[in-house]
């Protein structure tokens, strides 16, 4: 087997491999990362990644409720970051459902678990760790000769219904094939349309609490796999999705063990994750939003996560009632969603999100839903909806922000585990006016 240390997933549908690898965070590169920015100069053109398609999908299951569904799994977020404060309670942790099941929107990998003919769609998801099957009754787990059960229970998809956990052999792409990786195999999940389970590629201490009768257990992560089996020369996941306004669009790439320069433009800036409060179990950042200028500050400096599993950008309730009075937003019936007028939005100023001292604009497109895909969402054709909304409920001193796929749509992320450290940087795609 070969050794690859950068795999790259594309969204789409089609396997594409290629031959050499990317060399990343040479010891130039520590050095430029120790500063928080890494100039696109320093990596090589002469490698191309393995590559494996992806997609965006929506929910058959209704689309309409996209709004609640980030909220839902808000809510749970912040109690599964409340409980990861105390050490103590790791009982409590297995309870508490975080994963992207009913999510509206999904971002998809098909990846191979066991035999060779074993394909699985799996949603992408860095607000979760544990990877898992069995959400699609008419895809079920194949057992193989490379299956080895554990003995313990997997509770991670529905607590009145848990499932196990097996030891197999995971293909993420040619290079990048994992063996003994820790799979859930759920008895009963709903919401899942279409889609197989999980790829959890968050923090590894989220699967803390998933396994029974020991819920303190925790698991390596894909991610953990590949490092520990020296298949990535580097503990980084990168992140790419472009908008669309498509339904199904192969629109994005992940990455495994390095970045992919050709999918952003000038610096890539790094910012430390959060290490304490509720979300210091994701993703973390520190932030900062303005509306048009310094002026008219939305959201004081917070912690937050950025998070594939959520599909719009969810501030704290003080903070989307200023965002509201900025543009003059009201609340739709259908779609929960804040509705303008297309004069509002010939007014509407660019949300300026400050992480690390960085300036990322969303621009006033960049902030409306995609118009093609109202319907799909449940709403009107020919109304403008703002993909900024509610949280839900405050975090009493954790979660003040989550910047779902609508933000990081507009930007490349990583997510350098190693570093303890996240990073963002501008794409072609950050100012389009595709919306």
């Amino acid at each position: 087997m070969f050794v690859f240390s950068l795999v790259t997933l594309y969204l789409g549908f089609t396997l594409l491999a290629s031959a050499s690898p990317l060399p990343v965070f040479g010891p130039l590169e520590r050095n430029l990362a120790n500063t928080n920015v890494v100039q696109n100069s320093l990596f090589s053109d002469s490698s191309s990644p393995t590559v494996l398609s992806l997609a965006r999908r929506f929910n058959s299951t209704g689309s309409s409720n996209v709004l609640k569904f980030d909220q839902a799994r808000a809510k749970a977020m912040q109690q599964r970051g409340r409980t990861d404060e105390d050490p103590s309670s790791a009982a409590d942790a297995s309870v508490i459902n975080v994963d992207a099941t009913s999510q509206a929107v999904s971002y998809v990998v098909e990846v191979i678990i066991g035999g060779r003919t074993c394909w699985y769609h799996l949603l992408v998801d860095t607000g979760s760790s544990n990877t898992w099957i069995g959400a699609n009754a008419s895809n079920p787990y194949v057992p193989t000769e490379s299956s080895r059960l554990t003995g313990d229970g997997f509770d991670r998809t529905h607590p009145t219904h848990p499932g196990y956990e097996v030891l197999e052999t995971v293909i993420i792409a040619e290079g990048l094939v994992l063996s003994g990786q820790s799979i859930g195999v759920a008895l009963y999940a709903d919401g899942m349309a279409g889609i197989d389970g999980i790829l959890g590629i968050g923090p590894s201490a989220l699967t803390r609490g998933s396994f029974l009768p020991d819920t303190a257990k925790s698991v390596n992560t894909v991610t953990d796999t590949a490092w520990y089996s020296g298949l990535l020369d580097a503990r980084v996941i990168s992140i790419f999705f472009r908008p669309s306004n498509t339904i199904d669009s192969k629109n994005g790439e992940l990455t495994f063990g390095g970045i992919d320069k050709t999918k952003f433009k000038g610096p890539l800036h790094y910012t430390p994750l959060t290490t304490t409060g509720q979300t210091a179990s994701f993703v973390g950042v520190m932030q900062t939003i303005v509306y048009g200028d310094e002026s008219n500050v939305v959201l004081a400096p917070s912690a937050g996560i950025l998070d594939t599993g959520t599909t719009l950008i969810l501030i704290a309730p003080d903070a989307f009632k200023r965002y509201q009075a900025y543009t003059g937003g009201v609340p739709d019936d259908t779609v929960g969603l804040l509705s303008i007028t297309p004069d509002q939005y010939a007014k509407l100023r660019t949300l300026v999100f400050i992480i690390g001292g960085v300036r990322y604009e969303l621009t006033p497109n960049a902030q409306i839903w995609p118009r093609a895909l109202n319907e799909a969402l449940g709403g009107t054709s020919d109304k403008i909806y703002l993909i900024v909304n509610d949280l839900g409920s405050m975090s009493e001193g954790g979660m003040e922000f989550i910047n779902g796929m609508s933000f990081l749509e507009r930007f490349y992320m990583v997510y350098d585990i190693a570093g303890a450290q996240a990073g963002l940087a501008y794409t072609q795609y950050t100012y389009a006016d595709i919306n």
